[in-house]
């Protein structure tokens, strides 16, 4: 497929996109923070009486969703870091639904004879239906092995994505070294998966 832009950061709806994506992480990073402080400061100094019951509350339902919005808080710079180094280009994709109805997983293909399957994270989302015109179609910047970032066609819902099983060898990919550089592949070789 033949490159949209030199890199996807110059394409102009792809850095409005991505600042997007940093105020949405930013909200979740403040809500789950804030609300875990004001429940904190309210039992602390017993200014409402109910303070116990909210705060327990408070940990049962924003507790198990905080090392997630922290990691995709101080990851979105990869996000930056993939947009700035790797070009869009255009390829044809398919989507496996969960059972609950979104799409868990989005399969590309590269090639007529390679695809590869990954997983948008950190929360899954059905990239057919957000603002997409082409459903059947995906902008992917990235390496085919280790990720990459992925958005409907137009740039403008960056969104990080992981291999959904380990590569095999030999598969055609990129730079190792651009890779490395930009977080897409750890120090072993494999990618990583946040």
């Amino acid at each position: 497929m033949p490159l949209l832009t030199k890199v996807a950061w110059d394409h102009p709806p792809t850095a409005a996109g991505y600042r997007r994506l940093v105020v949405r992480r930013t909200k979740w990073a403040a809500l789950l923070g804030g609300s875990m402080l004001v429940s904190i400061v309210c039992l602390w100094f017993g200014l409402v009486p109910q303070a116990r019951l909210a705060f327990i509350a408070v940990i049962l339902v924003v507790v198990p969703y905080i090392p997630v919005v922290l990691i995709s808080y101080f990851r979105r710079h990869r996000v930056a870091a993939v947009l700035r180094s790797y070009a869009w280009r255009e390829h044809v994709c398919s989507y496996a639904p969960r059972a609950t109805g979104i799409q868990a997983t989005i399969s590309i293909s590269f090639s007529e004879t390679y695809s590869a399957s990954y997983r948008l994270i950190p929360f899954p989302l059905d990239l057919a239906t957000i603002e997409n015109s082409h459903p059947d179609r995906i902008w992917f910047a990235g390496d085919p092995r280790f990720g990459g970032v992925v958005s409907p066609v137009g740039g403008h819902y960056p969104v990080r994505a992981v291999p959904a099983k380990v590569p095999a060898e030999g598969r055609p990919g990129g730079d190792d070294v651009l890779a490395s550089r930009v977080g897409l592949r750890r120090r072993s070789g494999k990618g990583t998966q946040t």
